[in-house]
């Protein structure tokens, strides 16, 4: 019965499997003697089936998902429009897993970097923040020291002595509390208690997703206390417009609306200086290849931050129809865009990655094989009275708000 075989594997391409179960049995009734056999293609077919109707078009399984952490479920949630976009996110530090989109010739391709399974983002297993939902403050607050209103604040040292998203838990390696979840919408929401990681005040943040008919991820931020804090919330995504990690960001085309940007030290920690790009490896006023000069060490920050780790002074004036950011990767003709209504962007290159990790699909995680845009207030800003206020006081309302969006063509 070799043809039959052939049939059945081909069955179990078919979505539907139950219009076929007659099929089946009316071929069981003409040839009795292969009962057990047609039986084993019907159980395959439904397995087959089975599991093709959870898969993701991104290839992730939702079960791979679902765990227990701090008491709290975790699951992943599924937005789509009618392009055919994808975008995958799991509750766990509110992080998109996966983001399918269409290049110049209609294929679907993966842009950010992520896992397969909740297992590899949790802490014990990985220390990433890929995807993440950010929290408290997103990027680093010196030396773990900040004052409000006259109180000293100590905060955990975790990165070159300083305070680095949150601290080592930060909200990245909690589960967010779903309140919403439609084709088109996820919202999350995070309870943070006084005193978590040293922060003050009881605090409710709120994420809210909507991914847009015209290939828009819309992140919007809220978030109240009640006891004055601070509070800088971004989204951690490693985008590669390749469609592939083990082609580094170096070829892709990146636009910067900044003309000045906020140097560090050694230890990634901002000088306190607004600096101009003019004339240095930090120009991106004009498009041009991000591995152009991502490697000249001889100017101070590029070594300093190893590559591009760096906070461009937005010049949109907090304007969210203003693009501050586009990326065009050549490779697969797609562009991305970035709009918000915060005054700084932190670009990263991902210079830290080193292919010691595998992500979705098996794929190494070379050095350079995605890019951070990330909106928010300057790095340090509790400690640069100079700098806008990240200062949330009872009563008041922190938002932010920040758009991915897709395209093609230069």
């Amino acid at each position: 019965m070799p043809g039959l075989s052939d049939d059945g594997y081909q069955l179990c391409q078919v979505r539907n499997q139950n219009k076929l179960t007659p099929l089946l049995l009316k071929i069981t009734m003409k040839f009795p003697c292969q009962v057990s056999l047609f039986i084993g293609m019907l159980s395959l077919l439904n397995a087959c089936g089975s599991s093709q109707e959870t898969v993701t078009v991104s290839g992730l399984n939702p079960l791979d998902f679902e765990t227990e952490v701090d008491g709290k479920k975790t699951g992943l949630y599924t937005l789509t429009n009618q392009n055919g976009m994808e975008v995958c996110v799991t509750n766990f530090g509110g992080r998109i897993v996966s983001m399918m989109v269409p290049d110049r010739d209609g294929r679907m391709i993966d842009v950010v970097l992520g896992f397969d399974s909740i297992a590899s983002y949790l802490p014990e297993n990985n220390l990433t923040d890929f995807g993440a939902s950010i929290g408290r403050y997103a990027n680093r607050i010196a030396n773990g020291r900040m004052i409000i209103n006259g109180d000293t604040i100590r905060l955990p040292q975790n990165n070159f002595g300083h305070c680095l998203h949150g601290g080592s838990l930060g909200w990245q390696y909690r589960v967010y509390d779903v309140k919403e979840s439609t084709d088109s919408t996820l919202v999350l929401e995070m309870d943070s208690p006084d005193g978590d990681n040293g922060f003050p005040g009881n605090v409710k943040a709120v994420v809210r997703f909507v991914l847009k008919p015209d290939n828009a991820l819309d992140i919007a931020y809220t978030a109240v206390t009640d006891r004055p804090t601070v509070i800088n919330l971004t989204n951690h995504s490693y985008f590669n417009l390749n469609g592939d990690p083990e082609q580094p960001v170096n070829n892709h085309r990146l636009y910067l609306n900044a003309a000045n940007y906020t140097p560090v030290d050694s230890t990634f920690m901002t000088t306190g200086e607004i600096a101009s790009v003019s004339g240095t490896p930090m120009d991106f006023t004009k498009p041009r290849l991000i591995g152009d000069s991502i490697d000249i060490f001889t100017f101070e920050q590029l070594k300093n931050g190893n590559g591009y780790d760096h906070n461009w002074v937005l010049d949109n004036g907090g304007d969210d129809k203003i693009c501050v950011a586009r990326v065009y990767a050549p490779s697969t003709g797609i562009n991305l865009e970035v709009y918000t209504d915060e005054p700084g962007l932190q670009v990263y290159s991902g210079n830290f990655l080193d292919g010691s990790l595998k992500g979705k699909k098996g794929k190494t995680y070379v050095k350079r094989a995605g890019l951070c845009l990330e909106t928010q207030h300057y790095p340090d800003s509790p400690n640069k009275p100079q700098w806008p206020s990240v200062v949330l006081e009872p009563g008041k309302t922190y938002t932010s708000h920040c758009v991915y969006k897709f395209g093609t063509g230069e």
